[in-house]
């Protein structure tokens, strides 16, 4: 549902950093290039998020509109129900030009490359020199450019160093250490006091990365869709999350169920907000979420990734935060070469990143990454984690998943595995079998 869009409240003067780097910025969306009959097209975006997002985004999109002569209708939302409406729209060919969008997604809708538009027939219109040619691969669907990446996100520790402190222990460097932070926190702070918070899904990929490490592989084969693992990888991907739960590292799924659901987020919890939950395997696009609720009394830190030793893949999880695609039917209806306008603008314009920030995470253009890091406006924390992620890629150590390991039908799949663990409700043999036959099952299906 479209709701009305605020007015620019204002624009922050560009220094001489701004002006140096808007120049192809400016000939890209010059409104001097439109046609005659672009004028007063109305073109519509859809997108999901919080307030801080919705408010930043209708800004920019004032500026775009006055830029060009045109309107754009926002379509804006949280996340639940999303995916739904994309869905039913996509398939009644009634999606919005532009789509803000999961990389997964381009698995469910694009699985050919024929989903979206081909953004690289409007390559003249796009500044793709700004960004790195990993991240351009993340859109490639079999040759076609189906969406620009908004930012990258990657899995992270954070550490409660208060809480730590409290303890009187150091912060965990390894595996070894990790799990015996769980007694130890438990015998010095109480049984309500745990190490590591997370949801389901936090766990069950933190659990993966000691797979990755120790077998070399993820549960889903990045380059085909098959199970990657074997029964004894998928066995220990299902022992490590239980001696996560069982030896009082991590939040066991009950007890997060009883205070108030399962997904609850981690800085919605007063356990996390005092200290009594002292870490979190989470996003570093949410780094700024999970500070926020924190009592004075409280510091999060960054954390180092746990390793095995001779491991050559870290298995930390990493992907796009969110990507932008057109629709295929842009062609059609001759909105295909603005919406790519918007979308470049949205990406890499000096003045729309000035009002979009950290919105959607660090930007992937390195014009917008590089202006405000210069303006001083990046948390140092979350430099940290940028930087802690950008070794990993750099070395070959975070290596791209596989598009069908979030397909909704897979995750919710593997979901109900690791809740049945979590209960009590199978035994680990069995839920690593079913990890193995009925998830090869649903890739085929899937694919």
């Amino acid at each position: 549902m479209s709701l009305p869009r605020r007015q620019v409240l204002g624009l922050a003067a560009g220094g001489a950093a701004v002006a140096a780097a808007a120049g192809l910025g400016a000939a890209l969306t010059a409104p001097a290039v439109l046609r005659a009959q672009d004028k007063g097209t109305v073109l519509r975006f859809a997108w999901w998020g919080g307030a801080g997002r919705h408010e930043a985004t209708l800004k920019a999109l004032a500026l775009f509109e006055r830029r060009h002569g045109v309107r754009v209708k926002a379509e804006y939302m949280g996340f639940n129900g999303y995916l739904e409406r994309l869905t039913t729209q996509i398939a009644g060919g009634s999606e919005p030009e532009v789509m803000q969008i999961n990389w997964a997604w381009l698995a469910m809708f694009s699985k050919r490359g024929n989903g979206f538009a081909d953004l690289r027939r409007h390559a003249a219109l796009l500044d793709l020199a700004q960004f790195d040619r990993e991240d351009l691969a993340y859109g490639d669907v079999a040759g076609k450019l189906n969406a620009l990446p908004v930012s990258f996100s990657a899995r992270v520790m954070l550490w409660n160093q208060a809480a730590f402190d409290r303890a009187g222990l150091a912060l965990p460097r390894s595996w070894d250490e990790l799990f015996a932070t769980g007694p130890a926190f438990r015998r010095i702070l109480g049984q309500d006091a745990y190490p590591l918070d997370g949801e389901l899904y936090d766990m069950m990929l933190l659990s993966q990365a000691w797979v990755q490490q120790r077998h070399g592989t993820p549960y889903v084969d990045p380059a085909s869709p098959r199970v990657a693992m074997n029964e004894a990888a998928a066995l220990d991907w299902v022992r490590i999350y239980k001696r996560l739960v069982t030896e009082h590292v991590a939040t066991p799924l009950p007890l997060r169920a009883s205070l108030g659901g399962a997904e609850k987020p981690t800085e919605q919890q007063p356990d996390w907000v005092v200290g009594r939950w002292a870490g979190n395997y989470t996003w570093d696009s949410v780094i700024g979420l999970r500070a926020s609720t924190l009592d004075k009394r409280q510091k999060l830190v960054l954390g180092k990734f746990p390793t095995l030793p001779g491991a050559l893949d870290s298995g930390m999880f990493g992907r796009p935060t969110v990507m932008y695609a057109v629709s295929r039917h842009a062609e059609k209806n001759g909105r295909a070469e603005l919406a790519a306008r918007l979308v470049n603008f949205l990406l890499t314009d000096p003045e729309a990143a000035t009002l979009l920030g950290r919105t959607r995470g660090l930007p992937s253009a390195r014009g917008p990454f590089e202006q405000l890091k210069a303006a001083g406006t990046l948390p140092p924390l979350e430099v940290a984690a940028h930087e802690q992620i950008k070794v990993q890629r750099e070395s070959g150590r975070l290596r791209r998943p596989a598009p069908l390991f979030e397909h909704a039908r897979l995750h919710k799949f593997m979901r109900e595995v690791f809740e049945t663990v979590a209960y009590g409700k199978t035994t680990e043999v069995d839920a690593a079998r079913r990890l193995v036959a009925e998830g090869q099952a649903l890739l085929q299906r899937i694919k």
